[in-house]
């Protein structure tokens, strides 16, 4: 089949990205004709895929986005696409990977009512209605049964085009045989003394993944711990914004950024702890990551993986609501717990002994399901 993979932005290092090319690379290895619509593409174009770069005007994010639909439409007309797979909201989909939270109920529950009378609300409330409508057939790829629940209270979704998909993480994240080496070579190329920490923060989208939390619980450590405790930052953003708290906060020796990179699992072996105080989050790939390669992490429990953490028995859950002064107890408990080998040891078993890789598969599956019965009904 000639399936269309529609996607405003790619860049190596974002977790919705990385999903989306491994379950594109997943149907192109079946024999799929893969097309891919993008606004921007950043990084290697993958092998045996078309990429497409949909040229839009529009200056406002909603405003590229109903450029960027109307664009595709006319690009699909006559090219003999059989399935459209979306993993940003928009009209027309047969598969939506539904990997972002539910925007009517952020717009009803924080913000006001005037905002629910701009020109940006209007797009994305007709872009998600599109989706999850009872009259709509587009067919849901859900991360967490949570989701499902949200959407199904908002919109009525039928409960059976929703299929919930099993954790899809990649197992080079698994811890190595030389995982020590490994451990031992990152601290020697960054400095790190035995007895000093690396908290880590692995993520695009610093604000939403809550650094400014994360940068006010390093700053609350007694100032013996902070002066042997260092915060990297790997992920793709600007970290300007957040300068300014780091120099208040006297942290400007204690944190690193470190940009998007390709040797992430590295940083997960010679870190000390992952810290992941997100606003919201719908899975968290990350937190699945640390955890089969053995790092302890400190999440806050509104993210949809955040409960492994706790099956695995490999760190710890900032309740809801948050209280500043719970993260900062439990990051400064995490890093001086005799706990932490048992974290460790828990995480890894986690990962060896249950099914957290098949996600791409399981997509596919669902993807060649949902495009076969379309057609035999047509």
């Amino acid at each position: 089949m000639k399936l269309a993979f529609c996607l405003y932005k790619f860049f190596p290092f974002g977790g919705l990205q990385r999903d989306f090319l491994r379950i594109a690379t997943e149907c192109r290895d079946r024999g799929h004709d893969i097309h891919i619509y993008v606004l921007s593409w950043e990084g290697e174009r993958p092998d045996g895929m078309s990429v497409h770069i949909v040229p839009v005007r529009a200056r406002t994010n909603h405003g590229r986005a109903r450029d960027y639909h109307k664009a595709v439409k006319k690009m699909f007309r006559d090219s003999g696409i059989d399935g459209v797979i979306g993993f940003n909201k928009m009209p027309g989909l047969d598969v939506y990977f539904a990997a972002d939270s539910c925007f009517e109920e952020r717009a009803r529950e924080q913000r006001s009512r005037l905002y629910r009378r701009s020109n940006r609300y209007r797009h994305y409330a007709a872009f998600e209605k599109a989706v999850f409508s009872a009259k709509s057939k587009t067919v849901i790829l859900v991360l967490t049964e949570a989701w499902t629940q949200v959407f199904h209270k908002f919109y009525g979704t039928q409960r059976d085009r929703f299929h919930l998909l099993p954790p899809g993480i990649s197992r080079t994240r698994m811890y190595p045989e030389d995982g020590a080496e490994v451990r031992a070579e990152f601290r020697k190329e960054f400095g790190l003394l035995p007895h000093e920490r690396m908290v880590l923060m692995v993520g695009s989208g610093f604000r939403t993944k809550g650094l400014d939390r994360a940068l006010n619980a390093i700053a609350s450590l007694l100032p013996a711990v902070r002066k042997e405790t260092f915060l990297f930052i790997v992920g793709q953003d600007n970290p300007a914004p957040f300068n300014r708290q780091i120099r208040r906060l006297h942290l400007d020796n204690q944190v690193k950024f470190l940009s998007g990179r390709h040797d992430v699992p590295r940083f997960l072996l010679g870190g000390d702890l992952l810290i992941h105080p997100a606003y919201n989050e719908a899975a968290g790939m990350v937190l699945l990551e640390s955890i089969v390669s053995g790092l302890p992490v400190l999440v806050t429990d509104v993210c949809g993986y955040a409960h492994y953490v706790e099956d695995a028995r490999a760190g710890m859950l900032v309740e809801s609501p948050f209280r500043q002064e719970e993260l900062n107890s439990k990051l400064a408990y995490m890093l001086q717990a005799d706990e932490r080998k048992d974290w460790q040891k828990n995480g890894i078993e986690f990962g060896r002994t249950n099914d957290l890789y098949g996600m791409p598969e399981f997509a596919a599956d669902i993807i060649e399901k949902t495009l076969t019965s379309s057609t035999a009904a047509t």
